[in-house]
């Protein structure tokens, strides 16, 4: 970031998950987890984007929509978000976030969209059958980071090219329209090391929530009976756990069940390997089984609480709302201007 740009525009973090199936535990460790350290290090605002949800194909299903805004707003709360001082609420109560993602569809270059393989991967061979959008959906991604002047982004592998197009349309808009610093630059904040879940039964593909198989990931919701089931049956290999980093080339499951203890445990990778070398799986599983049932279920009770009656979610969302619209109502109307719209 520029320093003119450094001192223009305070730090602050945007982020947000879709509200689709059930959050895992890749989900926490990937992206919640580190939402609770930042939140003790610059001011954040975390979005439920409901309005990117309904871009999947076929989602016409809109009590199952509402149900999981509910559920991802209850994991942020129940992994330890404070909303009292960083605002929880659903993109589509702040009409800005469209707004400004039409002006930056007219931003964007057709050129530009055409390079994101993340829509690439999911339109597969039937692009003409995808919605549109889906193939626009990094230019509402854009508007949701910027059209708070967000500077801060934490962004898995697969979000880094749309990042990195925000930080386009940024720069081009602040060019066309001569307002140099209008809108932030962001930067990715680079989640730590060994976050990355894989599948429970398969080490080579990352944790899903569209895995057709419940067995494959360990769901927020999940109980401790279920936790502790997943783990046992995690798929491994016939050999002992290795004495060494280097020793896990090769062994993607036993690789991935490293990780997670290691993130659970807030301990080195190096450190799990030194305690269970040698061991075998059985033992490494039940140490396992307990630690993330200690960590998660305190979670998923949270989680059960707050969606056995809504009033508590649903006035959170609301009360995020009204204190992010705030935010991005000049900003919205300053672009406009900035555009040349009247009113």
């Amino acid at each position: 970031m520029s320093m003119s740009d450094a001192v223009k525009h305070k730090k602050l973090v945007f982020s947000g998950m879709q509200p689709t199936n059930t959050l895992h535990l890749g989900n926490y460790l990937g992206a919640l987890k580190n939402w609770v350290k930042i939140q003790d290090e610059m001011p954040c605002i975390y979005c439920v984007v409901d309005m990117h949800a309904i871009t999947a194909v076929g989602y016409g299903k809109p009590e199952e929509l509402t149900r999981s805004i509910r559920e991802v707003a209850a994991a942020y709360i129940a992994a330890g978000v404070d909303y009292t001082k960083h605002p929880i609420f659903n993109q589509s109560r702040v009409p800005a976030h469209a707004e400004l993602a039409w002006i930056f569809n007219c931003v964007a270059r057709m050129g530009w969209a055409d390079r994101m393989t993340q829509f690439k991967d999911k339109a597969g061979k039937h692009k003409e059958r995808v919605s549109v959008g889906l193939y626009t959906y990094p230019m509402l991604m854009a508007a949701d980071i910027l059209v708070y002047k967000a500077t801060h982004v934490p962004v898995g592998e697969d979000q880094k090219q749309h990042l990195e197009l925000a930080r386009d349309i940024a720069q081009k808009f602040n060019t066309d329209y001569n307002a140099p610093d209008f809108f932030p630059l962001p930067e990715p904040v680079i989640v730590e090391a060994g976050t990355r879940v894989m599948s429970l039964r398969d080490g080579a593909k990352k944790m899903s929530k569209s895995d057709e198989s419940d067995m494959s990931r360990i769901n927020l919701t999940d109980g401790a009976d279920t936790i502790a089931q997943k783990i046992r049956k995690a798929k491994t290999d016939p050999n002992p756990l290795p004495d060494s980093e280097k020793g896990l080339e090769g062994r993607p499951e036993a690789e991935n069940l490293i990780n997670i203890f290691a993130a659970l445990s807030d301990r080195p990778r190096s450190d799990v390997i030194g305690e269970y070398a040698g061991k075998q799986f059985s033992e490494f599983k039940t140490a396992l089984a307990d630690l993330a049932v200690a960590k998660l279920t305190p979670i998923a009770g949270e989680m059960r609480r707050l969606l056995a009656d809504s009033t508590e979610i649903d006035r959170i969302l609301k009360d995020g709302a009204e204190r992010v619209s705030a935010i991005a109502e000049p900003v919205i109307r300053e672009t406009k201007k900035l555009v040349g719209f009247l009113g």
